[in-house]
């Protein structure tokens, strides 16, 4: 595969500027007291659909021809990126197809459907989900847009750290979680040709650890279990997004359940917003490897807000 050069990065967020939010970069100085860090966090949280994935989507549109738009777009995803594909498809004008399990949550179902895009349900396997859309390309000449190995998709979500970097160009560091691949592929990129020295550091949780095993191995591992209060993060490497990992990914951090709920218990109390618990598993990576990060600048990509609040762990 061919990483992505620096002009496609950059073609990336002139393309998708028009289409989603510049969201804020907040500090807190309470935080950097108990890091030991100065830190700057990247609030996605903010974004359209509430995550960033939003910015991946609006990209791999944007790069379709007139004729591939009005066939629409098919994805199978029961969190963010279903939302994000099904709002980024409206704004554009195009038809989403959203394949997701019946299982999903009635609200994020409905959510969807507020977006504009079009629920069919498939048995809770992913061969099923695949299944399904596959027969959805088939039948409407749909574009299949994965969640997160599609080099477009990862282009875009680099763009958050390429908005972080013209705010704050001399972090030492840029955090994200781990789940898919995208989020940390694409920030990787950006961090690599746009920041100072910049290392990218991944956080992943304990029980769903693929990606640090991954890098390890130097093949694409699985999980046995899925078993994490950060439900953004089961899902497993690609093939576009890994080679990038491996080049352009300094390290990655694994964290326990306790220390997820702990990081984002943190953030509510001291900075006042609400993120989802995908989005406190690089946070807590910093506060259990504190020497490794003690008085640099250290940025952290807030991947989404997107949590039922009648189940918070705290």
């Amino acid at each position: 595969m061919i990483i992505p050069g620096k002009t496609e990065v950059a073609e990336a967020l002139e393309r998708v500027t028009p289409y989603v939010h510049k969201t804020p970069v907040l500090s807190s100085g309470l935080l950097n007291d108990i890091s030991g860090v100065d830190l700057f966090f990247k609030c996605d949280n903010f974004q359209r659909a509430g995550s960033f994935k939003i910015r991946g989507a609006s990209n791999a549109i944007l790069q379709l021809s007139e004729t591939q738009r009005s066939n629409g777009v098919v994805t199978h995803s029961s969190g963010n990126f279903a939302q994000a594909l099904s709002l980024a498809a409206k704004s554009l004008g195009v038809k989403a197809y959203i394949v997701m399990p019946n299982t999903a949550p009635e609200v994020k179902k409905a959510a969807v459907r507020s977006y504009g895009g079009e629920v069919i349900e498939s048995e809770p396997t992913l061969e099923a989900r695949e299944q399904l859309a596959q027969s959805i390309q088939e039948k409407y000449k749909a574009t299949f847009i994965h969640p997160s190995d599609d080099t477009n998709v990862i282009l875009g979500q680099g763009t958050a750290a390429m908005e972080l970097l013209a705010e704050k160009p001399d972090l030492d560091y840029i955090m994200t979680p781990v789940g898919g691949g995208g989020l940390i592929a694409g920030t990787a990129l950006a961090a690599h040709y746009y920041g100072s020295n910049c290392k990218t550091i991944g956080g992943e949780p304990l029980e769903v650890d693929d990606a640090y095993r991954s890098l390890i191995s130097g093949k694409i591992e699985s999980n046995i279990t899925t078993n994490t209060i950060a439900d953004g993060l089961k899902t497993q490497l690609g093939i576009y997004n890994f080679p990038i990992i491996q080049q352009h990914v300094e390290a990655i951090i694994r964290v326990t359940e306790d220390e997820i709920k702990q990081a984002m218990r943190l953030v509510y109390e001291r900075m006042k917003i609400i993120i989802e618990p995908s989005s406190a598993v690089p946070f807590a990576a910093l506060l259990s490897d504190k020497k490794r990060f003690k008085g640099k600048k250290v940025g952290i990509i807030v991947s989404g807000g997107n949590v039922d609040l009648g189940k918070l762990p705290f």
